[in-house]
């Protein structure tokens, strides 16, 4: 019955969108939505089975539910910026300061913006039809900025890059609106053009319902306690490169300020008794899932450093907002993606665990508090490190970089990945002190990676990673190739 309800509240959304334009996707999108059968893939074609074997390791993570009330309710709030717009474009300031104060000023357009809430139906049978969504456009033609309203399905529809279209409508006359991807808080995004224009979109008001009045089906109670949230999801718009570099450089100074905050309250480790926390996991080694948990699998395939470079320009633009209303399918949260499970999931086996370390108890804070849930990744980093066995813990301590692909593979998808992993280089034929950073393929080499690399003579060969988890063997795949950009 459930499913029929749903079916039918879509087929009404479609049927109201009579002068509504259809959404077209592009081939960069986000997180696959629904898991299909496998393509087999052509043996002679290295590259293409990657991309198959990445898009069924991304639909185990999907972007997913409603972001918590909560989270929603400690959005953070820019400054107003203090010059005239036109006039701060005209003194030719570089690009990453003019982009700063777009993104601000359209911050500060957005918060005045009534959301355009619709009803179908009459009585017990009235219904929220879908989910209003403002944009700031910015006409670089006409100096002038244009708020956009677009609706968009409740609940969203399942969507992945290349598939059916996702169905919205436009609200905004004169408006030409293209989804582009998403269809959550952290990421929906759509292009727009006026006339000939493509315009420039700088901010969007996403308003996050109460899960509770959802399950009640209390619409307008939904609608009127709604929290609506300015924030900025990646966009092409925003791209620069000094935003890449400031995001790195943001990343790695979180986590130096994790490791010393964990140094100074003399925290020690589980793995390596007698040893400070501190000196186990490397703030580099950290950093990375930062940056990895964000980053899509079809798209670290299709563009590798430019899939990476997508999510620190959004650190180095966002800063601590930066993926805040990140929710998956398995309702983790926040930059690391954390876990509750009703008080029972891996955040709180952490605050449990590592009491010395002061994690934040309050989750839906706590796991979207950047510096706070990087102290608890080192944490949970350890816990794992003292579960593996002893040549593991071993081989780790002596090159913690490098072995961080253990630690990496327990944080993706628990214990039973690190004894796959495990057996897995061992049935490569591979030692663990042979195993040294990624390095560059030669020309000529046809490797299917995911890959290992070892060292061979004076040289660096990458070993390809037998299957085992899709997911996991990409998450170790990310992680080699990120963990350079902070050495």
């Amino acid at each position: 019955m459930g499913r029929v309800l749903q079916a039918l509240s879509i087929l009404t959304f479609l049927l109201c969108a009579a002068c509504a334009t259809k959404a077209s996707l592009s081939e960069e999108g986000e997180a696959v939505v629904e898991e299909e059968a496998a393509v087999q893939p052509d043996a002679e074609a290295p590259a293409e089975e990657a991309k198959v074997e990445a898009e069924k390791a991304e639909a185990e993570k999907a972007e997913g539910g409603e972001v918590p009330l909560v989270v929603a309710e400690t959005e953070h709030r820019e400054e107003k910026p203090s010059d005239e717009l036109a006039e701060v474009i005209v003194r030719g300031r570089a690009r990453h300061e003019v982009i700063h104060d777009l993104v601000s000023e359209a911050q500060t357009l957005l918060r005045d913006v009534q959301l355009q809430y619709a009803f179908t139906g009459k009585g017990k049978k009235e219904v929220l039809r879908g989910r209003p969504v403002a944009f700031a456009l910015w006409s670089e033609a006409k100096m002038e900025w244009t708020i956009a309203q677009v609706e968009i399905p409740r609940p969203p529809v399942k969507w992945k890059p290349g598939g059916k279209p996702m169905p919205f409508i436009v609200r905004t006359p004169g408006i030409t609106a293209r989804h582009v991807k998403g269809t959550g808080a952290e990421r929906l995004m759509f292009a727009f053009s006026k006339g000939d224009e493509q315009l420039k979109v700088y901010g969007r008001k996403f308003p996050v319902f109460d899960s509770a009045l959802l399950k009640k089906k209390k619409w307008r109670a939904v609608a009127e306690t709604a929290k609506p949230i300015v924030y900025l999801p990646f966009t092409e718009d925003t791209l620069d490169p000094i935003f890449v570099s400031g995001g790195k450089d943001f990343l790695l100074s979180t986590a130096r300020k994790a490791v010393a905050d964990l140094r100074q309250a003399h925290v020690l480790s589980a793995a390596y008794p007698g040893e400070l926390l501190a000196d186990v996991v490397p703030p580099e080694v950290i950093t990375t899932l930062a940056v990895i948990e964000q980053t899509d699998d079809r798209d670290f395939v299709e563009n590798k450093e430019n899939a990476f470079n997508e999510v620190l320009s959004q650190y180095g633009l966002k800063r601590q907002e930066a993926y805040r209303y990140s929710v998956s399918r398995a309702a983790a949260i926040g930059p690391m993606q954390f876990t509750n499970r009703r008080g029972n999931g891996t955040y709180s086996l952490v605050v449990r665990r590592c009491p010395g370390a002061k994690i934040d108890p309050n989750f839906e804070r706590g796991a979207t508090d950047l510096l706070n849930v990087m102290k608890a990744a080192i944490c949970l980093f350890d816990i794992e490190l003292a579960q593996m066995s002893p040549d593991i813990r071993l081989a780790y301590h002596d090159n913690m970089k490098v072995l961080g692909i253990f630690p990496v593979a327990a944080y993706n998808g628990g214990p039973k990945n690190v004894t796959k992993l495990y057996r897995v280089i061992q049935r490569m034929g591979v030692s663990l002190d042979e195993l040294r950073p990624a390095g560059e393929e030669q020309e000529g080499q046809q490797v299917v990676c995911p890959c290992l690399w070892k060292e061979a003579g004076a040289d660096v060969v990458p070993v390809p990673i037998p299957k085992y988890n899709n997911e996991n063997r990409w998450y170790i795949e990310k992680y080699q190739s990120i963990l350079s950009e902070f050495d």
